[in-house]
């Protein structure tokens, strides 16, 4: 009775165990071909330009900021001309110090 027991017991865990280790090696995948960390930073880095970007492009890159306030962007830019610094975006209704220090690192202006 008690190999029995055991049996019940053990065969589960055994099975559980087994199925993990022939799943866990099957997801593992070596990459072909490896691919160098400084061109991944330097991907991620791309900066957008306020001078030259469109309101669909300001839209989808920067957080927080919506198609009102994207036109928003692009109509002071043609109102007043290029902007001189990313800080002229304060000047904007609706963009505060928070929501420019939030994308401050994906903005420059040339």
């Amino acid at each position: 009775m008690r190999n029995t027991v055991l049996n019940y017991l053990l065969l589960p865990l055994l099975a559980g165990f087994s199925f993990s280790v022939s799943a866990a090696s099957a997801t593992t995948s070596v990459p072909k071909e490896p691919v160098p960390l400084a061109s991944q930073v330097q991907g991620s880095m791309a900066y957008l330009n306020l001078n030259t970007a469109d309101a669909v492009t300001l839209q989808k890159e920067l957080n927080g900021i919506g198609k009102a306030k994207a036109e928003a962007i692009v109509a002071y830019r043609e109102a007043n001309g290029p902007f001189a610094s990313v800080d002229e975006l304060l000047e904007i209704k609706g963009i505060g110090s928070a929501l420019l220090e939030r994308n401050r690192g994906k903005l420059m202006v040339e």
